[in-house]
């Protein structure tokens, strides 16, 4: 590599040699310019690298070659072919709205009820619930106590539900979404405190349940002709 033509190369090789053949210079001294040629050998490797040679993604190289694109020829919005999605009304709505006319507009004259003209907004009720189990209590003429047995599940005086931790689960391990961001995302719309420690607990949870399942679905698949996968496996070389 040169730079303002001088080979930095021969001149590092050049340092090298003398510190070699010197004999007059400390050894301290000569750590110390030895690290700082290996600092200037990194650099140099830095700077010679591109998107093409390293790791360094193509927005981040200002030397990289810009292929000029050609233009399209398409309209623009959906293409010949292609499959929209259009919204469809249901048939059963979780609310009515009704929207009576103000009939205090409308001209002086005798009107007859005709129906109605709908329309339809999908919407999400993001809200936190919590279910408050009771248990009753019955005491016998000889001051013996019963109790009504809770869930299996309801185990605690309060605790999160199926829901909750399925949705912790959903956001971190599918999602890949980081613990900190999940916590603040329960904490500012549910308004509910999650530790790191009750996230990892859910997610342990969920792979402890899936255990079965994962030996199963391995077990099918190794003996599947077709997986549906872009890898291929020829006979015996396949193995989970």
């Amino acid at each position: 590599m040169t730079l303002d033509s001088i080979d930095i190369k021969a001149a590092i090789a050049n340092v090298e040699t003398q510190l070699k053949e010197d004999q007059h210079t400390s050894i301290a001294m000569k750590s110390a310019v030895g690290l700082l040629l290996v600092l200037v050998k990194l650099l140099l490797a830095r700077l010679g690298m591109n998107s093409r040679n390293s790791s360094k993604p193509p927005a981040s190289d200002p030397n990289r070659e810009r292929k000029a694109r050609a233009a399209s020829t398409r309209k623009v919005g959906g293409q010949p072919g292609s499959v929209g999605t259009t919204l469809m009304p249901t048939d059963d709505p979780d609310a009515i709205r009704l929207i009576e006319i103000d009939r205090r507009s409308l001209p002086v004259g005798h009107y007859v009820d005709a129906g109605f003209e709908r329309r339809q907004v999908i919407d999400l009720q993001i809200e936190r619930v919590i279910t408050e189990y009771r248990a009753q209590i019955l005491v016998d003429e000889n001051g013996k106590k019963f109790v009504a047995e809770f869930p299996a599940e309801v185990t605690r005086p309060v605790q999160y539900g199926a829901s909750v931790k399925a949705n912790v689960v959903y956001m971190s391990m599918f999602q890949l979404i980081p613990y900190e961001r999940v916590q603040t995302h329960f904490a500012e719309l549910f308004d509910m405190a999650l530790s790191s420690g009750s996230l990892s607990n859910f997610n342990r949870d969920a792979y402890e349940r899936l255990v079965d399942f994962e030996t199963l679905a391995k077990k099918q698949l190794s003996q599947a002709n077709v997986i549906h996968a872009d890898e291929k496996f020829a006979g015996s070389e396949f193995s989970l």
